[in-house]
């Protein structure tokens, strides 16, 4: 018994060492954060949907697995859904069925490549590996994009992310600037070259709290956009954090959440239906 406490407390020290002495990055927020089910992952899908579990491309030996949605009745409108930092989880299956059930075939992908984090230290690693490995990300996020437009047939395709999702959001849409239609970003790392966002062909929302680390970026992104004449929309809102719509964690804040929600709604609707 003593061994086994002993055994307990050395890796609560250890955890609490990590936690203290890791640089986060732009991940900081969530030094303290935990995978719980947020507000926004519970809003029922507005209409019938149905789901399931889809391979949706390979890379060497790995086979991408998904979480495909689509609403009962039938549409020619698709979305790539990206998930947060903690990988693809229930919470971003719930958030995949709100999407289809506003009238999208979506598919969540799987950037971690079947694995998932319910703890900080694993999330960091995880994300850590994927920013390693840029090009394996977006050939995924390319598979993705093939698949939905030459299985399951849509015409237009846009693509949506939270926090890390937000981030590849963005290099999926820089990867195919000509082809995606629509592209959500919430809070995730910008790209600051002016030259690559100039290919960018699609229309364009943010969103970014003024409480973020990355509240800086967004604001030169604004500009950027507006500098290049960009049909793109950036919105801060005041007070809010890291995190504030997220399907998972402890940083979800109602009003923002809700109102980007919204927004993101109609944004879509103007521009894949």
């Amino acid at each position: 018994m003593k061994k086994y406490l002993l055994c307990c407390v050395l890796v609560l020290i250890s955890n609490w060492s990590w936690s203290i002495e890791t640089d986060l990055g732009d991940f900081e927020e969530h030094r303290h954060d935990a995978p719980i089910t947020s507000e926004g992952a519970l809003r029922n899908p507005l209409a019938k949907v149905t789901s399931s579990e889809v391979i949706y491309g390979q890379s060497q030996e790995q086979s991408h697995k998904g979480f495909f949605s689509e609403p009962n009745d039938k549409t020619t409108s698709g979305l790539i859904v990206i998930h947060e930092w903690w990988g693809l989880n229930e919470d971003i299956h719930l958030m995949n069925e709100q999407l289809a059930g506003l009238g999208y075939s979506s598919l969540a992908v799987d950037l971690y490549e079947g694995k998932s984090a319910t703890k900080v230290k694993d999330a960091f690693q995880l994300s850590t590996n994927l920013s390693n490995n840029e090009q394996r990300a977006l050939d995924n996020i390319k598979q993705a994009y093939d698949y939905l437009k030459n299985e399951v047939g849509v015409e237009k395709i846009g693509i949506i992310g939270w926090c890390l999702g937000g981030k590849w959001s963005l290099r999926g849409a820089l990867m195919l600037p000509r082809d995606i239609d629509a592209t959500v970003i919430y809070y995730g790392s910008l790209i600051e070259d002016k030259e690559r966002l100039a290919t960018l062909e699609m229309p364009i929302i943010g969103f970014v709290g003024t409480k973020d680390r990355l509240h800086k970026q967004f604001i030169q992104f604004d500009q950027d956009l507006k500098d290049l004449n960009k049909d793109a929309s950036i919105h801060f809102y005041q007070g809010a954090k890291h995190a504030f719509a997220n399907a998972s964690g402890g940083a979800y804040q109602s009003n923002a959440a809700e109102d980007s929600w919204d927004k993101t709604i109609e944004f879509l609707n103007r521009h894949l239906n």
